[in-house]
């Protein structure tokens, strides 16, 4: 493993350790700041000429030579309805990594990386419209900063085929048959519940860490067993209020909390997330999105009880 490699990690870790989030801070078609997840993007560059691949969905803007390697590129701003001027011309490539691919954005202009408090993140207003690209808004020295849904933009502008096959249902079994879902993401919240119902199950849907982390020590406090109501919890790791790496970590410091299965559900990259599993307790990991290799874990666990 390189040095880089390493280092990465550690800057991770100690991040996750402190409910933190380091963001690519960028701008579209204004003056509004957008903000990224900082270790989902491999590099910004000035940006390149396209060209165009007769298979890239009509929402791209084209592809670049990246590095030797074909990259599929969006026009961010367009995808978002956020292009305002029709002359307005993006001038960097953010090469982003999640969701176990590789593609481009082009924004206007590259602002800076911040590191932000998770709990200072709030849910998006509920507005409608571009909103639904939102995973959050925060400020940071006095600047309004939206934090852009990739992961839906991404599906919206290039919806993959199923990779499900037949899923089906799973046989009955003594233990509990329901799953609590964690996702700032409403696209991932969706596709895990299809999931879930495909094999039988039941789903319960929250948006951050901390509801879920009071949704559960209300239980407890009600009386209830919270691994006995839930098979597991499947919860994301970037999320606005809590994030998933020290949701799972307070459900490990809560005696009746800590017998929960936990299944991290991400986006990043897998090498990291090895490392994390082992740091803040999680049973498990499976990067986004394969309907199937989720469905095989899920059946994993509930084969298990």
């Amino acid at each position: 493993m390189s040095q880089d490699l390493l280092d990465r990690i550690d800057q991770r870790t100690r991040l996750a350790g402190h409910n933190r989030l380091a963001l690519l801070l960028f701008r579209l078609a204004s003056r509004q700041l957008f903000g990224v997840n900082v270790f989902k993007v491999q590099e910004v560059l000035p940006r390149p000429a396209l060209f165009t691949l007769p298979s890239l969905p009509p929402a791209f803007a084209g592809a670049a030579d990246v590095r030797g390697r074909s990259v599929p590129v969006l026009d961010l701003a367009r995808a978002i309805g956020q292009a305002g001027d029709a002359a307005f011309d993006p001038r960097y490539l953010v090469v982003t990594e999640f969701n176990r691919s590789v593609q481009g954005f082009l924004v206007g202009g590259v602002d800076r990386i911040v590191n932000i408090a998770v709990e200072q993140i709030q849910p998006p207003p509920e507005l409608g419209g571009a909103c639904h690209y939102l995973t959050g808004v925060t400020r940071h020295q006095g600047e309004l900063i939206q934090l852009i849904d990739v992961e839906s933009v991404l599906a919206e502008s290039a919806p993959r085929g199923s990779d499900a096959g037949q899923i089906r249902a799973l046989p009955a079994t003594a233990g509990p048959r329901e799953v609590l879902v964690v996702d700032d993401s409403r696209v991932a919240r969706n596709q895990i519940r299809a999931v879930l119902h495909q094999l039988g199950l039941e789903a319960t849907l929250l948006s951050d860490g901390r509801q879920a982390l009071e949704h559960l020590q209300q239980l407890a406090q009600s009386g209830q067993l919270p691994h006995e109501r839930y098979a597991m919890v499947i919860s994301d790791i970037e999320m606005p209020a809590m994030d998933g790496y020290t949701l799972t970590t307070e459900i490990r410091h809560d005696p009746a909390l800590r017998g929960l299965f936990v299944l991290l559900h991400t986006s990043l990259s897998g090498v990291f997330n090895q490392a994390m599993v082992e740091r803040v307790g999680a049973d498990d990991f499976v990067p986004k999105y394969s309907e199937k290799d989720l469905a095989d874990r899920i059946a994993a666990r509930i084969g298990s009880l």
